[in-house]
């Protein structure tokens, strides 16, 4: 009998490995993708919050050590620093400042930055309050060198003097920057810290069984708004509601969604920066593609993989920081989930099969084709910032939207080729689909900063 049930364990084993080796890779994230969906107007956070208050990181290392020791250690702890406290925090080469500079070092309390450009603020009573504004100029660290800032130029230029000594961080900057002031406007914590995702937590740290959010628990749409408070380019909420223009918000106009703590309805705080197919606009390509640094949300909720529930922490840790622009985890990252020939692709047998390039080149790197760099972090800098549109854009799609060659990822690699002979090899290849054949010859040919209505979406 013994001999008998432990074969039958044996072979229940044996099918349930092949079993789960057949199964899809997107398979563990089931329970994810299969929540129900709560409606964007939803307050999720937990009730024991709604009284707390901010507190700061250092309550929360005692009992999440590991926690706090990757956040430590991660660029979202580094984006504000004081430098009296951090001297090395610095990273210009003040000695060679600008003689039309409007600050000096010896004036500078924080450091907005480290990794693509760095910010200066400085001390300063704006509109008769106790307030910061940046310098004029900022430091790029691609090119090292000192370059013109003005804030003032962004989409609330109606709203402020074109001036940078009157120009306050605490409507503009501080909300994402700084852990509390969000909704509390007050600096609770230099830095994007463990609060800024989790909501205030004074509560919490009396009393452990006394809940935060936790973003993971939900709704996976829901999920992504710890990342979308900031990671989504937006509007004042109140050029919304009252049908305002920037010029109506004189001097009070704010670039972060005021009031927002994480678990509440995020729709109800931000205003998403506009978008209309085909329409360029200082943010966005003609396709939907980032200009700017900040727009990943603005970009992936156009996206399949948003529709169906892949969170951004599907991808990132948001720990640790990890897979970023600069230190991608490579296809590994995306072969979590997608496998050769499985139900969400790729739909080929071979990674050279699907890319039509060497497995070790370039042109087989998941991110090159489909986050191809599409956006600068100022307007002296390199193309450095990655599209989330995830979509594969076509060289045809790229030259009929009106776009830089440059943006387009066949072209990024390949400079000495059209877009035309570049769409060329892709229909000899037949990596073409029956909608990208539908493009008429002399849609290439419109104007698509003139015409607002386009016939077809790529997406």
């Amino acid at each position: 009998m013994k001999k008998v049930l432990s074969a039958l364990i044996l072979i229940l084993v044996i099918t349930a490995t092949i079993i789960w080796f057949n199964l899809p890779k997107i398979t563990p994230y089931y329970m994810q993708l299969t929540k129900p969906r709560v409606g964007l107007n939803l307050d999720l956070q937990p009730k024991e919050q709604r009284s707390a208050s901010f507190t700061g990181s250092q309550k929360c290392q005692k009992c999440h050590k590991e926690n706090y020791h990757d956040w430590k250690n991660s660029m979202h702890s580094k984006m504000i620093k004081e430098i009296k406290n951090d001297p090395d925090a610095v990273i210009a080469d003040f000695t060679t400042l600008p003689k039309d500079a409007d600050f000096t070092l010896a004036e500078v309390v924080y450091t907005v930055g480290s990794k693509f450009k760095q910010h200066y603020m400085i001390p300063a009573t704006i509109d008769g309050k106790k307030d910061f504004r940046l310098g004029n100029y900022q430091w790029n660290t691609q090119n090292n060198k000192w370059q013109h800032f003005y804030p003032y130029q962004d989409w609330y230029r109606d709203a402020y003097p074109h001036n940078n000594k009157t120009f306050p961080t605490s409507n503009t900057c501080d909300g994402c920057h700084f852990t509390g002031y969000m909704s509390t406007r007050k600096r609770v914590e230099p830095a994007i810290a463990c609060e800024s995702c989790h909501g205030p937590g004074s509560e919490h740290v009396k009393d452990p069984d006394s809940p935060v959010f936790k973003a993971s628990l939900f709704d996976p749409i829901r999920t992504n708004e710890v990342c979308l408070q900031c990671h989504m380019r937006n509007r004042d909420k109140r050029m919304e509601t009252h049908n305002a223009s920037a010029k109506d918000i004189w001097m009070t106009a704010k670039d972060y969604p005021a009031g927002y703590e994480p678990g509440k309805a995020l729709i109800n705080y931000k205003l998403p920066a506009p978008f209309a197919l085909g329409k360029e606009t200082n943010e966005f390509w003609a396709n939907g593609a980032a200009k700017k640094n900040r727009t990943q949300g603005n970009e992936y909720i156009h996206d399949r993989m948003y529709q169906h529930g892949i969170t951004c922490i599907n991808c990132h840790d948001p720990h640790k920081l990890t897979n970023t622009a600069k230190k991608p985890q490579g296809n590994d990252a995306c072969m979590k989930c997608h496998s050769f020939s499985s139900i969400i692709g790729p739909h080929q047998n071979t990674l050279e099969q699907h890319t039509h390039h060497k497995s070790d080149s370039k042109g087989s790197l998941c991110i090159e084709c489909h986050m191809p760099k599409t956006g600068k972090h100022t307007e002296q800098s390199p193309l450095t910032v990655r599209s989330h549109r995830f979509a594969f854009t076509y060289p045809a799609q790229t030259k009929a939207y009106g776009m830089p060659a440059e943006t387009n990822a066949c072209y990024a690699c390949h400079k000495d080729r059209t877009l035309d002979s570049l769409q060329e090899d892709l229909q000899e290849w037949g990596k073409l689909e029956w909608e990208k054949l539908e493009i008429p010859l002399d849609f290439l040919k419109i104007d698509l900063n003139k015409t607002h209505e386009v016939l077809f979406d790529f997406n």
